[in-house]
């Protein structure tokens, strides 16, 4: 029984083995080419990981009845190199597809040839957009496309806030194909290329030179370099040379370089030091950990680079894809010999094409570089490294993800809400710049061995004090004063680094100037000037082709016109201090007073006694010597005594207004403005002044005035010449000037002048600089430095308030007596208490009509008081008929001073 066990195992053992070997025997072979530069690192590199992928993919599938065979063809470093192997490798081995090329100037040959012969081209190292605007269905690109890195470059130079960046690329296919995308990418966070440079494939080392002493000669420090990596080590060697690789220069690699520096030597890397690059992000696994342990046992020489990763999983995927096509109809559809064709269309067509290409397209596998997946005929990205170039080696600063963006751990998580407060080192670890700088270069700054800023400055005419140009007689050097150009003095000195200029004037070789305000501001969109500093106002059409600073001082358009007195100081002027109804109201109570005064007191007091005119001519005597509290007549009444006091009272207020408001009417002038507003002088279609040379001419020709009413002006004396004249004499009624020039003009004219409206409202004055200049953020933030500080205050007092002191406007200059009004005084001020007196009028005269009533035989309730009071009355009568010449007798006096006791 046991020698049967033993038989039969060794009979089946025997079986298996035939029938594997049979199995073997059976496996069909698809050649498959491989163009590549035979004889670089880089070539080699990749044929290694070819092989290595085609024997650990065979030895774990053993069952597979398909076995890649590669063919070889040697590119020569060429364009032309290339598309005759690949022609060779389809005419002579009939490969089914090709992998390769390694650059994208030979890829684009190849994708022709493929498309024409329907044989797949799968490249795992071209990496140009271009390629794939040829939209050939016959090419796949199992590396990542150049442009799926713009976004991360665009996170980091959004996130230091570099405001123009300079791209410096290789001259060729591979280093312009990123150009197009990587400027979308900078334009959508409004970042400026102000030039590019590019450097030819084989350029010299004087030539690089020469590129790099331009680069330096320019104010832009931020650049992105794209290139070959053996091009890069040599432009780095020279850069740090020159002198470009000092603090504030700024560093940026693309993948190109970044992803291959095994193509560097060591004192290119060591010449990166500082550099920011970012890299093609391999995910960590135990696969790739295993085969570059393997690697480097096997291949210690020889660095392995991601290339060689893709060109693994590259024929890892065409060995599964063959397999799934089968082997079905592998060969060529020949063209007709008898027709004259060319030799490419003489290599037919692939019947195994169509099919292959379908089951590549569909491969998904986890590769050693990542997921294996085509989309769109490509492998798409979703996380990219940046790394920090240190001596001889690179440090991970961060990730850049397509979710998340820049963050410092890849699986780090973004916060719930964005802090607009965070810094770069919330996104990125510790960076060392170029010449081991800590601090964030600020991308950008003025040569020190370039030009001086040439900066243009407007030649005016009038109102000086702004801005003046004058020539030294002796030196015959150009001499520039004025508030701007203090200011602007003063915002360089706050400026972190040091900016040399020059003035130039905007003037013709006979001292004139050259043009207007536009004119002056397009020089520096032609390039003439660098930058304008004056009285130049931001205007919008001007900010459509350069860029403004922020208003240095406030400015508009006013309109002033002349002040006119309107109190006529006549022979009738101490009648105006008040209304006619108050003096006729003032009038009539003195007469209601006297009139009630003497009903109250004339049957008690002898005083109120007498003839009918002697008792008239009293009322209007006592009535009237109120007003200066000085009455001859007693008055013995409570209820008079009541009314004559409330009465002092008003006539008291009355006075005191009276002479205040005259005192005014004689010392104060009640200035007015002739126009109110612009309408008024539009419906009247008034003569009007302008500012030559200024944009107000525009505007006013806009609103509706006429040409022929608008008359320039360069001075201030112009100006007040024509508004003196008015326009009877051939002046003007209003004049429009900016802000700044109005008050040095009211500071100058004291209180002839009033603005009146401010019509146009405009930003102010602001320094010029092109569009896109660096400068303009920085003086920006100079300029709010200036202003919130006291030497802006300084110079306001120098060049504006000396002339406003001594002269004050009158909207601004306080009243030295604000008690003292020039408005005439009306009825409506003291009515209440015109009311009262009339009350207490009416209350006197009711006590005594209701006591007169109810006395009885004609004797007053006051009896004993008054009958006193007659007495006395009577002696004085008496004493007074005995002095006097011609005396009265007795009985006639007696008789007329005693009561009538008949009342």
């Amino acid at each position: 029984m046991k020698n049967k066990i033993i038989f039969f195992f060794f009979f089946f053992s025997v079986f298996f083995m035939e029938l594997s070997r049979g199995q073997n025997n059976r496996r069909i072979e698809v050649n498959v080419g491989a163009v590549t530069d035979v004889g670089t690192t880089y070539s080699e590199v990749a044929m290694l990981c070819v092989n290595l992928s085609l024997a650990d993919f065979y030895s774990s599938r053993p069952q597979f009845q398909t076995r890649l065979v590669v063919n070889v063809g040697d590119s020569r470093k060429d364009v032309v190199g290339a598309a005759a192997a690949a022609l060779e490798l389809i005419k002579n081995k009939q490969v089914k597809a090709i992998l390769g090329p390694w650059t994208s100037m030979q890829a684009h040959f190849l994708i022709e040839i493929g498309q024409k012969t329907q044989v797949p081209v799968v490249s795992y190292s071209a990496t140009s957009p271009f390629l794939t605007s040829l939209r050939s269905p016959y090419f796949l690109r199992a590396t990542y496309e150049d442009s799926s890195q713009v976004n991360a470059i665009k996170s980091i130079i959004k996130l230091f806030g570099w405001r123009e960046v300079v791209p410096v690329y290789i001259d060729n296919t591979f280093g312009e194909g990123i150009m197009p995308r990587l400027t979308d990418a900078l334009q959508e966070i409004n970042v400026r290329i102000p030039y590019r440079s590019v450097i030819a494939l084989n350029a010299t080392d004087d030539e690089i030179s020469v590129e790099l002493l331009n680069m330096m000669n320019n104010p832009t420090r931020v650049f992105i370099v794209h290139m070959y990596s053996p091009l890069a080590s040599r432009f780095f060697i020279k850069a740090k040379e020159i002198g470009l690789m000092r603090p504030g220069y700024v560093w940026i690699l693309t993948n190109g370089v970044a992803d291959d520096l095994s193509e560097i030597s060591k004192m290119g890397i060591e010449a990166m030091e500082g550099v920011l690059g970012v890299k093609t992000y391999i995910q960590k696994s135990k696969e790739l950990d295993k085969f570059r342990s393997r690697w480097r046992k096997r291949f210690p020489r020889n660095e392995l680079s991601v290339y060689g990763l893709w060109a693994y999983d590259a024929t890892t995927a065409l060995a599964i894809a063959i397999e799934e096509a089968g082997t079905h109809n592998l060969t060529f559809s020949n063209a007709d010999p008898r027709r004259n064709v060319s030799e490419l269309d003489a290599l037919g067509l692939s019947q195994y094409g169509p099919k292959l290409l379908k089951t590549l397209s569909q491969v998904q596998f986890k590769g050693l570089a990542g997921d294996f997946r085509f989309i769109k005929k490509q492998l798409q990205p979703s996380v990219f490294e940046i790394v920090n170039f240190l001596g001889t080696s690179e440090r991970s600063i961060g990730f850049w993800t397509e979710k998340n963006g820049l963050v410092k751990k890849i699986d780090q998580q973004p916060r719930s809400s964005e802090s607009a407060l965070s810094t770069w080192k919330d996104h990125l670890k510790r960076i060392i710049w170029p010449g081991d700088a800590d601090s964030v270069p600020k991308g950008w700054q003025i040569p020190t061995n370039g030009k001086k800023l040439r900066i243009g400055v407007p030649k005016r005419t009038g109102y000086t004090d702004l801005v003046k140009v004058t020539r030294d007689p002796i030196t015959n050097s150009t001499v520039i004063t004025g508030f701007c150009i203090d200011f602007f003095e003063a915002v360089i000195r706050e400026l972190p680094y040091d900016v040399s200029y020059e003035f130039i004037p905007f003037e013709k070789p006979n001292g004139k100037a050259a043009g207007n305000y536009n004119d002056l501001v397009h020089q520096v969109f032609l390039g003439r000037y660098d930058a304008v500093v004056g009285d130049t106002t931001i205007l919008a059409n001007r900010s459509s082709y350069v860029d403004f600073t922020f208003p240095f001082i406030k400015s508009g358009v006013g309109l002033i016109v002349p002040m006119d007195d309107l109190v006529k100081r006549d022979q009738f002027i101490f009648f105006k201090p008040l209304s006619w109804k108050l003096w006729l109201t003032s009038f009539a109570f003195f007469f209601i007073i006297g009139f009630t005064v003497w009903v109250v007191e004339h049957r008690v007091n002898p005083d109120f006694r007498g003839p009918k005119r002697y008792q008239a001519s009293t009322i209007i005597w006592f009535a009237f010597s109120t007003m200066v509290f000085a009455p001859r007549e007693r008055v013995f009444s409570f209820g008079a005594r009541c009314l004559v006091i409330s009465w002092y009272f008003i006539v008291l207020v009355l006075t005191q207004s009276y002479t205040a408001s005259l005192a005014s009417l004689l010392t104060t002038q009640q200035l007015n403005p002739t126009i109110t507003s612009m309408s008024s002088l539009l419906e009247r279609g008034e003569r009007v002044g302008y500012q030559r040379t200024s944009f107000i001419f525009g505007k006013l020709i806009e609103t509706g005035f006429s040409p022929s009413n608008l008359v320039p002006f360069d001075t201030s004396e112009e100006c007040n010449e024509l508004l003196r004249n008015g326009t009877k004499k051939g002046g003007i009624s209003g004049a429009f000037l900016e802000i700044p020039y109005l008050r040095l003009f009211l500071g100058q004219y004291c209180n002839k002048y009033k603005m009146v409206e401010e019509p146009f409202n405009v930003d102010g004055f602001g320094f010029v600089f092109p569009i896109g200049s660096p400068l303009v953020a920085d003086v920006s933030r100079a300029i709010l430095k200036v202003a919130e500080s006291l030497e802006a205050t300084r110079l306001e007092r120098a060049w504006f308030k000396k002339k406003e002191e001594s002269c004050p406007d009158p909207d601004t200059s306080p009243d030295p007596n604000p008690y003292v009004t020039s408005r005439q005084l009306g009825l409506d001020s003291f009515w209440f208490l015109f009311i009262g007196v009339l009350g207490i009028c009416i209350i006197t005269l009711g006590i005594f009509t209701f006591h007169f009533l109810i006395t009885t035989e004609g004797v007053d309730l006051w009896g004993e008081f008054n009958n006193q009071e007659n007495k006395s009355y009577i002696n004085r009568v008496e004493k007074c008929s005995c002095s006097s010449k011609q005396q009265p007798s007795d009985d006639t006096n007696i008789q007329a001073a005693k009561p009538d006791e008949n009342l």
